[in-house]
């Protein structure tokens, strides 16, 4: 149901890794290899999340619209009682 994207597998020979290839005891005892932080896997995004930005925006977007709507009514409203308040002061 969710995509999820996923490396190809590539077979590569067992090369021995950069903390191998360092610890190379001088003395010739058995000391151990020293432990190599764990790989960091990318942070996952769920559509969980995604979905609740996308009704976020819809939703901001709609108030915004409304807000631009509600001001222009109001400015068309005063305009057209100013001109009809000055045509009444006009006749007196």
């Amino acid at each position: 149901m969710f995509l999820r994207p996923q490396l190809p597998e590539t077979h590569t020979p067992n090369l021995p890794t950069t903390a191998q290839q360092m610890h190379v005891p001088a003395c010739g005892c058995q000391h151990s290899a020293p432990l190599a932080p764990p790989p960091r896997s990318l942070p996952s995004v769920g559509s969980g999340a995604v979905a609740a930005v996308v009704v976020g925006g819809v939703v901001l977007v709609a108030f915004l619209a409304a807000v631009v709507v509600t001001a222009v009514s109001v400015a068309v409203a005063a305009v057209v009682l100013r001109s009809l308040l000055g045509a009444q002061h006009r006749r007196r």
